[in-house]
């Protein structure tokens, strides 16, 4: 019986890359303390953002065309991700090296999950840039000769495969803030508040995308980062009030789960 259900449970080809991406940016730590309350106020904190943009759009128009429209919200996911190659590691590295010898160690053989986080975005992206810049993929396979046949299915390949996978992993690398809860519960919420106040200052700079009222626009502008740092800041308190989890008390050793 185990068997079978091991063998309907295994994705589709189609399936893949997004179960794939799945398993490499969600955390995984056995031990990891999880609050249920905190996931379901994150999940309709998320929807109700989803909705609230979907009568942004119906109420008003457009300054821009759909297309365009949706690339802006598509590479502000992607700034998104390139706040967190920055910013994660160094609060990574910061909080390991003010973490107490006795934790520190352990908090530096968690550090595989988030590290495989990166290589696995930095490994998709490359092979996109190689495939895709500038056509490389094609004079490439103009440089095999005869070889060609046997490249240009594989190159193609791996492209569907890597569209699909590298965007589901910005997106899941952003939503768990690369895996930081695997090395303790308290970085995603601590990080979290500097992801959307840096997406913040992108989105001062450019002009709204919606002929809104100013109070509307200031609405859908401080919104996201203040509910984001006031949900962190709600799951800090209840980490320290239903599991005795604390900054300090994680910095002085005492490492997160049950």
């Amino acid at each position: 019986m185990r068997s079978s259900s091991r063998g309907r449970s295994r994705p589709g080809c189609l399936a893949l890359p997004f179960a794939l991406a799945a398993r490499a940016f969600t955390p995984s730590r056995p031990d990891r303390v999880t609050d249920g309350a905190t996931e379901t106020v994150q999940v309709l904190r998320t929807a109700f953002g989803v909705a609230a943009t979907a009568w942004l759009l119906y109420a008003y128009p457009l300054r821009e065309s759909a297309t365009d429209f949706a690339k802006d919200q598509a590479a502000q996911t992607f700034i998104g991700a390139g706040v967190l190659l920055i910013a994660a590691p160094v609060a990574l590295g910061i909080f390991v090296a003010a973490s107490r010898p006795p934790a520190r160690s352990l908090y530096l053989r968690r550090l595989a999950g988030p590290a495989k986080g990166f290589l696995a975005l930095f490994t998709s992206v490359l092979v996109l840039w190689g495939l895709l810049q500038d056509s490389a993929g094609a004079r490439l396979a103009q440089q095999l000769g005869m070889w060609q046949i046997v490249f240009l299915p594989l190159a193609l390949g791996a492209v569907l495969f890597a569209v699909p996978y590298g965007l589901t992993a910005v997106v899941l690398c952003v939503h768990y803030v690369f895996r930081a809860a695997d090395v303790h519960e308290v970085l995603p919420a601590l990080l979290s508040p500097v992801l959307v106040w840096a997406l913040f200052a992108f989105q001062v700079a450019d002009p709204s995308p919606v002929e809104a009222p100013a109070v509307v626009r200031m609405l859908f502008l401080f919104g996201p980062p203040v509910s984001v740092t006031a949900l962190s800041l709600w799951e800090l308190r209840r980490l320290r009030r239903r599991f005795g989890i604390t900054v300090r008390r994680a910095l002085r050793g005492g490492a997160g789960g049950p």
